[in-house]
């Protein structure tokens, strides 16, 4: 996984609604680059909801979110319409993203071992660096955490 002071991998990834999200486009703004495991399962969807209440005060302070996951965007699309969500979902089905980042790898759960996405967050500042990272969070009061950071860049 990458760390703070890193160089951002720059993207380019279809998004939900339909176009593209680009990193570089999104310059300066601050990004909060959040990966997670699958649309509409507990605790995705707990987090996203988190960071589309604080959507606003993410904007206020120049700050834009970027949720990525290897769903499809018709997936994404089913998932903004049914939560009302208010956040970019960029859709990386081929997993390259995921990858460059450190989060595609092997996972365990109720015993079994199998390849998925790791659920981490990274902060860019204004200029394409990592300016923190979150890895393997735990969704209760994250979002909130992110702001804190944001503001604090």
């Amino acid at each position: 996984m990458l760390n703070a002071g890193d160089p951002a991998p720059g993207f380019t990834l279809p998004r939900d609604g339909g176009g593209e999200v680009t990193l570089a486009a999104l310059a300066p703004k601050k990004v909060v680059l959040y990966f997670y495991p699958k649309d509409d399962t507990p605790g995705c969807t707990t987090e996203a909801l988190d960071f589309t209440r604080l959507a606003d005060e993410f904007a206020a302070a120049g700050t834009v979110i970027v949720g990525i996951s290897k769903d499809s965007v018709a997936a994404h699309d089913r998932f903004c319409a049914k939560h009302g969500l208010g956040v970019i979902l960029a859709s990386d089905e081929a997993g390259d993203t995921c990858e460059r980042y450190g989060v595609w790898g092997e996972k365990k759960m109720y015993g079994k071992t199998f390849l998925g996405i790791t659920r981490a967050t990274f902060l860019l500042d204004g200029t394409g660096r990592i300016a923190r990272t979150w890895p393997k969070v735990k969704v209760e009061g994250h979002a909130a955490e992110v702001l804190d950071a944001a503001r604090a860049l």
